[in-house]
């Protein structure tokens, strides 16, 4: 397979900088405020009975506020984009940007909230105190491992749907790819050999999908190299060596794609073309660190039928935004409280089965454009919530 994709039209920092001045968000109203009596019905006096209403029936808040229908998107900037721990003000322009992709895919209002903390106990008690004012919380460029704890902790703390997107997002989408590239390449999901390059939260949650999904040979390799018991790893890296590496590889890269069928890379690390050339005849690479994969797209389509990539300017676009704007609107949607494997599962085959009939080894998941995508995405996330 060889890329047909031409490199995206360059873009000025001017632009950029243009695009982004003054923020991306503002609020609007629902009714013009353009008479006394549109003003008596919208703030005082007649929102007092709107409040004694609540105050009376707490169920109230949901029908007659914005409040169960709006995300909270949630960071501290400690793993933002490739661009690491730059603060809670520098990952403002990130934040704002996904707000954005809520309300253009999913029609659901958001707020992006950055806090000045990375302890995990005050981010919670944070949130907890917020619970009022929103209806779901996004988890959003959290450092690992604290992401895994925070999230964990946040689920049993608030009664309403919490997902850290950098997980979950990343793993939902990565199984609908994988569903499609066995398809072309006429492969059993649980016959599949998969080597996962990176262990942090994208790795983990990769990993916990798949085998979710029935894959049972799942490798996965952090920066010291194969994840085995007899390291005494803790915590998620721990509890991943003792569910995956059923063959008891140990070693490297190497060692792990030697006859491998599947490559996933979501770590900052290189892959030598060497090792690729030991894997799998119509091996499937997804080399998806941003914005300098694992191996290039041309490098790696020497040696794989199915190429993948987290950029926009080659074929096979791994992006977060296939999945979160749907899961989140089916699980509000069903008044979910919590968003299951299951939901996630249900995300996946949704996004893979939208590919149907143009299924091909350069077409494996739609665009992230796709108006079809997120109300799909949500109703099967919705059907799957009971």
């Amino acid at each position: 397979m060889t890329s047909t994709f031409a490199p995206a039209t360059a873009i000025s920092s001017e632009e950029i900088f243009a695009a982004h001045d003054g923020g991306k968000l503002s609020v609007e109203t629902k009714q013009p405020l353009d008479s006394t009596r549109a003003l008596s019905i919208a703030y005082t006096p007649g929102v007092a009975q709107v409040s004694r209403g609540i105050a009376a029936d707490a169920g109230m808040a949901a029908t007659h506020t914005w409040a169960s229908r709006l995300v909270a998107v949630v960071s501290d900037g400690t793993a933002v984009l490739g661009l690491g721990n730059i603060g809670a003000a520098a990952s403002l322009p990130v934040m704002e940007g996904k707000s954005a992709l809520f309300k253009t895919f999913a029609g659901l209002n958001s707020i992006p909230l950055v806090l000045d903390t990375t302890d995990v106990d005050e981010i919670i008690e944070t949130l907890v105190r917020l619970r009022p004012s929103f209806g779901a919380v996004n988890l959003e460029d959290i450092s690992a491992p604290r992401c895994f704890e925070l999230e964990k902790r946040l689920i049993e703390a608030l009664d309403c749907p919490v997902m850290h997107d950098d997980q979950h997002g990343t793993a939902i989408v990565v199984l609908a790819a994988l569903t499609n590239a066995a398809r072309v390449t006429g492969r059993d999901m649980g016959g599949l050999r998969v080597v996962i390059s990176g262990a942090g939260a994208a790795g983990v949650a990769c990993a916990n999908i798949l085998l979710e999904a029935g894959v049972t040979d799942v490798v996965v390799l952090d920066s010291k190299g194969i994840l085995t018991a007899g390291r005494n790893l803790e915590g998620a890296k721990g509890d991943l060596a003792s569910r995956t590496n059923p063959r008891n590889v140990e070693g490297g890269a190497a060692e792990a794609l030697t006859g491998a069928d599947v490559f996933i890379g979501v770590s900052s690390g290189t892959v030598p073309e060497e090792i690729l050339a030991t894997m799998a005849p119509e091996a499937v690479i997804f080399a998806l660190s941003n914005p300098d994969p694992e191996v290039h797209p041309d490098v790696a389509a020497r040696y794989a039928s199915v190429v993948a990539t987290g950029r926009s300017d080659f074929p096979n676009q791994i992006n977060n935004v296939l999945a979160f704007p749907g899961v989140f609107r089916g699980a509000l949607d069903s008044g979910a409280r919590r968003i299951t494997s299951a939901m996630k599962v249900a995300a996946a085959k949704a996004i893979a089965d939208l590919v149907g009939d143009e299924l091909a080894a350069d077409h494996i998941v739609p665009s992230p454009l796709d108006p079809r995508v997120a109300p799909a995405v949500a109703a099967a996330v919705a059907s799957a919530a009971g």
